[in-house]
């Protein structure tokens, strides 16, 4: 029985220091995260700024109606080449053609008018007038002449008083009638200068609205006023316009003006002169080229965002962007060449400082495994994938990329293998 007992005691020690090395050899298994490294390489690297646009013409031509009427024929399509006096629509002209007839009509009463008041007035009651005083101007001579005979007469006693009195009551008379006349002809005279002045206005009123209604008559056929692209004709026969509503926009397409909405943080990397690449997404193996023209001058509000906006020129040869398109625009505002290089994941900012987590071996920490050493370094340009590494870290140094592991400086990791740029 004491036999049994010391057995039982021996294989549970046996079985007790097979557990304890166990253990042992399980807490010798490295527990360290798997981190992904990218080595620092040298190559060429090209900044560039993407973001949103809108196409317009350069020197747009813009056609509105300058009067109520129905569009009667549309003869040009959207989209078409036209040449300078292409007939484009046409417009019914029927009460504008009536209404000419009339300004016209007045025109010519207007300078009528005019003629006789410069000439002192109606050419009949000039020489009714006329008429009327030279007659005074007979009977006053002849009745002073009779006054005077008379009074020698009388004086003879040869004709009495009462045949004198007679005489100078109608001398009175006469002379009433001469005054009479008198005024009349400086009236009608200063009559005469008023209606010179209203004719005047009138004339004046009538040949402009007489030119302003030929505009408008001659405008029943309209017409493209350039060579260029008809790119946008928004009537239709039998539609209604009013004075103002547009009717056609015609330009030179062959090269364009993009508008592009930049982000306030990027704008101090533009200037003008830069290369820019348009590309659409109703064409995608199309690209225009082009360049920067003129900077932002202002931050304005676009939904969300607060935006410059760069105008840039853009060689369209074909045509095929159309005003107020919404196109892609990439602005490549700075090259360097054999420049270090990291990807732009590995880089972390804190306030104005940018740092990495380098990885640094075994051999270089005289312990097993590698760790993270936080490193600051300093960038210069960056494209979408890649800064610039000026300062901090040498070539072929290898860093950290974000991934499912809390990175931080001194810690203990695996470096996960068969990844590119290790």
């Amino acid at each position: 029985m004491q036999r049994k007992q010391i057995r039982w005691l021996l294989l549970g020690g046996v079985a007790s220091i097979a557990i304890v090395a166990l253990l042992m050899a399980l807490g010798r298994t490295d527990p360290s995260p798997r981190v992904t490294a990218a080595k620092v390489t040298r190559g060429n690297l090209n900044a560039a700024v993407s973001t949103n646009g809108k196409v317009e013409a350069v020197e747009p031509f813009v056609l509105r109606a300058e009067l109520s009427s129905f569009v009667t024929g549309v003869t040009a399509m959207e989209g078409r080449h036209v040449r300078r006096g292409d007939l484009l629509l046409q417009l019914d002209m029927t009460a504008t053609r009536a209404d000419l007839a009339q300004a016209r009509e007045a025109q010519l009463s207007a300078q009528e008018d005019l003629r006789a008041a410069r000439a002192g007035g109606r050419a009949d009651e000039l020489g009714q007038l006329d008429s009327d005083i030279r007659k005074s101007s007979s009977d006053l001579e002849r009745l002073r002449s009779e006054r005077a005979a008379l009074e020698r007469l009388v004086a003879k006693q040869a004709a009495t008083k009462d045949e004198l009195a007679q005489n100078r009551a109608a001398l009175d008379k006469a002379e009433a009638e001469a005054k009479r006349l008198d005024s009349r002809k400086t009236e009608m005279a200063r009559r005469a200068a008023l209606d010179a002045e209203r004719a005047q206005l009138s004339g004046t009123r009538a040949r402009e609205e007489t030119a302003s209604l030929s505009a408008k008559a001659r405008q029943g056929q309209l017409r493209s006023p350039v060579d260029g692209t008809l790119y946008l004709l928004p009537v239709r026969a039998g539609d209604y316009v009013h004075p103002g509503d547009l009717l056609a926009e015609v330009a030179d397409l062959t090269r364009v003006r993009v508008r592009a909405f930049v982000d306030e943080p990027d704008m101090g990397l533009l200037q003008p002169g830069q290369p820019v690449d348009i590309t659409w997404d109703a064409l995608p193996s199309r690209v225009w080229q082009g360049s920067t023209e003129q900077t932002p001058k202002t931050v304005v509000p676009r939904g969300t965002r607060s935006v410059g906006e760069l105008l840039c020129s853009v060689v369209n040869e074909k045509g095929e962007l159309l005003p107020n398109t919404n196109v892609n625009v990439r602005i490549h505002v700075q090259e360097r060449k054999n420049v270090l290089m990291v990807p732009r994941g590995a880089v972390r900012t804190e306030g104005i400082h940018r740092y990495v987590f380098q990885v640094v071996d075994s051999a270089d920490l005289g312990r097993s495994g590698s760790r993270l050493h936080r490193r600051e370094i300093h960038v210069g340009i960056s494209s979408a994938t890649e800064f610039e590494i000026t300062d901090g870290l040498s070539e072929g140094d290898r860093v950290a990329l974000p991934g499912d592991v809390d990175l931080s400086d001194g810690i203990k990791v695996q470096v996960a293998p068969d990844q590119p740029g290790q």
